[in-house]
Parts: structure tokens; C-alpha cells; sequence
């Protein structure tokens, strides 16, 4: 329905519209935070660059990718090589903290205000800077989980200690095969919790979540909302953008806030209660 509405970019200066942002967040009566990839890669989660030269040399020269996006979509002869990509992949993006302490500072702006984070991000960086669990929705999985390919059920299973075990004994980038996980069940290949397909794997912690996230929406639907929306950008636009811009729509006490670099938009109809700021969250974040 949004693709045909008439699009906008904030009008005013950089430092009024964070002037104006941060008067809004003081007053709101609760923060809803949707973030995307585009946050992480503020944290200086790059799947690029130095990064990818510091971390997957190796594998550049040997396979020929150079970064790790298309590296996830490599075609490795064997899963043993598949893992000892994957497994050096989730270490870290899972499992290390982030360069730049730009979800913490999120916190420390929201922290004492009744707040819900939707994300589709998979790297668990908001739980880790200090947000409760209870207040958070991971939509599209997590790189600390592990399912059935099948899947022969809805369960998810915690994958750090098999992950590192991989990483220690991993050589020539090829795990040992007695590491390449399998089912307990029903002894398929185990895969990620990352929505790719019909095959992803909503467990109970996924729905209770869902169900939390949706109490929140319905019983502060009519407060002064802040919808903050960091870093999405159109790949999934029905999961956090559309809503957001619907829900400012019909609730006239809301401000839609769009902050990211080169794709800060919002409909015409709610212009004059957004603010779009086309710059680095991280500089954002810092300035408020």
C-alpha cells in the first residue's frame, strides 16, 4: 500500500532535527525501537573491507569471495569446509562484541523509559548492550541457534560451545567430521535459525515474544509513541517500516523518527510528525 504513497525527507537542519528528536524522546510515554542491518553496520558489524581481510583471508585467496555476505552463499564442496566458515562467521558476529558501543548508547537513551525493541537483525547485540529479553522481538532468528533442516520439530538449540569447538580444531579450513552437527532427534543436518525459507523455525521462545510485542502495541496504542526506526532498509519493509508508518498514521499523539544513511524517508501524510535524518547512527546516537 506504501509503494504508490508519496515519499519525503525531513526538512530543517541536522542539529534541529536532533534537538527536535530528543524533546520527543523526553516526553514520550513509550519507545518502540525497529531496527535493521543498517544499525550493525553503525556498530561496525561490516561483512566487508578490513574486516573480511582481518578474519577471512584464507579464504578469499582459496575460494575466491571477498566479503562474507556472498561467502554465506558459497557453494563449499564439502559441509566440513561449510562449517569451518560458518562456524568462523557466527564467532564473530555472535559471539564477539561489537567495535563500536553503539547499541549500549541506544540503551542509555531508553533505558529508563517503557520501551520494545522489533528487530530483524540475527547477531543478539541489543540483549548483550543490556536490554531485557522480555522486550525483545528477534523475527528472523539468531546466529546462537541451530535447527533441524527439516525440521523435524519446532525447537532451536543454543550452538556456542559446538561453534567454538569448531573454531579450535578447525584446520585448512575444514572442521573435523566427527564436529558437523546432526539432529538429536532425527539425526538430519543441523542448519541456522535464519528465516531463508518455509523451513524456519518459530520455537515457543519465537511466539512468546511475538505475543509480547503485539501486547505492548495494543495496550499503548493511543500514548505518545516514539516510533524509532534504526537502520531498515527494503528488503523486509512488512516487518517494521510499513507497520510503523501505519500505527503513526492512525495514532495522531506519534512520531515516526527514520534514522539512516541514504534511505531516510517517510510518507508524505506523516511528514509533520517524522523526522528523517540521513546520517550515521552512530554520530546520532553520540549527539543526543
Amino acid at each position: 500500500m506504501f509503494s504508490k504513497m508519496s515519499i519525503t525527507k525531513s526538512t530543517g537542519t541536522y542539529s534541529d532535527n536532533v534537538n527536535r528528536l530528543r524533546e520527543i524522546l523526553n516526553k514520550a510515554d513509550a519507545v518502540i525501537i525497529g531496527a535493521g542491518a543498517g544499525l550493525s553496520t553503525s556498530a561496525g558489524f561490516t561483512y566487508s573491507g578490513e574486516r573480511f581481510e582481518q578474519y577471512f583471508s584464507d579464504f578469499a585467496d582459496k575460494y575466491g569471495f571477498q566479503d562474507m555476505y556472498t561467502g554465506g552463499f558459497y557453494p563449499f564442496p564439502t559441509p566440513e569446509e561449510f562449517w569451518a566458515y560458518w562456524s568462523r562467521f557466527i564467532t564473530i558476529n555472535r559471539y564477539m562484541d561489537a567495535p563500536k558501543p553503539v547499541y549500549q548508547e541506544i540503551f542509555e537513551l531508553v533505558k529508563g523509559k517503557d520501551y520494545f525493541v522489533i528487530t530483524t537483525n540475527v547477531d543478539h547485540c541489543f540483549q548483550t548492550a543490556g536490554f531485557d529479553k522480555k522486550r525483545l522481538f528477534y523475527t528472523q532468528g539468531d546466529y546462537g541457534l541451530f535447527q533441524c533442516s527439516e525440521p523435524c520439530r519446532q525447537e532451536t538449540f543454543d550452538n556456542e560451545e559446538i561453534i567454538r569447538k569448531m573454531i579450535e580444531r578447525q584446520n585448512d579450513m575444514r572442521i573435523p567430521s566427527e564436529l558437523l552437527p546432526k539432529c538429536p532427534h532425527c539425526g538430519k543436518p543441523i542448519t541456522m535459525n535464519l528465516r531463508a525459507d518455509d523451513k524456519f523455525v518459530e520455537n515457543v521462545g519465537w511466539h512468546r515474544a511475538a505475543k509480547r510485542y503485539e501486547s505492548f502495541l495494543r495496550t499503548r496504542e493511543k500514548l505518545r509513541i516514539l516510533f524509532l526506526e534504526l537502520g531498515v532498509g527494503y528488503n523486509t519493509p512488512g516487518i517494521i517500516k510499513y507497520p510503523f508508518w501505519r500505527m503513526t498514521a492512525q495514532n495522531k499523539a506519534a512520531t515516526y523518527v527514520c534514522i539512516n544513511k541514504g534511505q531516510a524517508v517517510c510518507p508524505s501524510d506523516i511528514a509533520e510528525r517524522s523526522i528523517c535524518i540521513d546520517e550515521d547512527i552512530a554520530q546520532v546516537i553520540k549527539d543526543l
